[in-house]
């Protein structure tokens, strides 16, 4: 059986996927959704751990699909790197992603990174970003927006400072970049950089919460070829 492992974005939850979930497990697919914890000052090694050790405790026959949304494409890749005999596709969701020692501030052009050094300092008391309106992510139906406000958390600043850590195996493991219209950054660049196929999907970078059927549609055919069993 195939399942997907989908990890959530800076300033979310496992919520996020909420709307997609259902839409998987009717096409006879399986979810495993870690929570990327953002109680005190973890980083971005703690998240790759964590899904991991998430990854571990799926079964050992199963086809695994390890999905990334923005910040967690940095996590998923980090993660899959540790696994690389585990995991048969990696899905990027207008995911960051880059090579072995690339964070969020390197890869984020100069007015992101400086808005989120001053929202720390101003407002997060120097170790934490905190979460921005709903409009930033894409969000501006009113019922979405004030869903999606009342569940944003803030996000630890060592998330997004912490390098990833790669050995290459990752590299291995084909992957599909899923990139948003209109781009909001680079997402379709950090994909095909990394010799994943692009492909593009109409919505705002938080596309599960106003399109999940597309998107769902879409996670079911990357990875309807080229999936590995793992190695036992």
């Amino acid at each position: 059986m195939t399942t997907f492992v989908l990890v959530h974005g800076a300033w979310h939850g496992p919520w996020a996927w909420e709307r997609v979930a259902p839409l998987l497990h009717a096409a006879g697919a399986r979810t495993v959704i870690p929570d990327l914890s953002t109680v005190g000052d973890c980083g971005l090694h703690d998240h790759a751990t964590a899904v991991a050790a998430a990854l571990d405790c799926t079964p050992d026959d199963d086809e695994l699909v390890l999905v990334g949304h923005s910040y967690a494409g940095l996590v998923v890749r980090e993660a899959a790197d540790a696994r690389p005999n585990v995991v048969g596709h990696i899905i990027l969701v207008d995911g960051w992603a880059g090579r072995d020692g690339a964070s969020m501030v390197d890869l984020a052009p100069e007015p992101f990174v400086a808005s989120v050094y001053a929202a720390t300092e101003a407002r997060g008391e120097g170790w934490q970003i905190p979460a921005p309106p709903p409009a930033a992510f894409g969000i501006v139906d009113p019922d979405n927006a004030a869903w999606l406000d009342a569940r944003l958390l803030p996000q630890p600043l060592r998330t997004f400072t912490e390098p990833t850590r790669l050995s290459g195996a990752v590299d291995r493991i084909p992957g599909t970049a899923i990139y948003c219209k209109p781009q909001t950054y680079s997402f379709e660049q950090f994909g095909k950089a990394l010799g994943y196929r692009t492909h593009a999907l109409d919505g705002p970078h938080d596309v599960m919460l106003t399109q999940p059927e597309p998107l769902a549609r879409m996670l079911l055919e990357a990875c309807s070829f080229k999936i590995g069993k793992r190695e036992v």
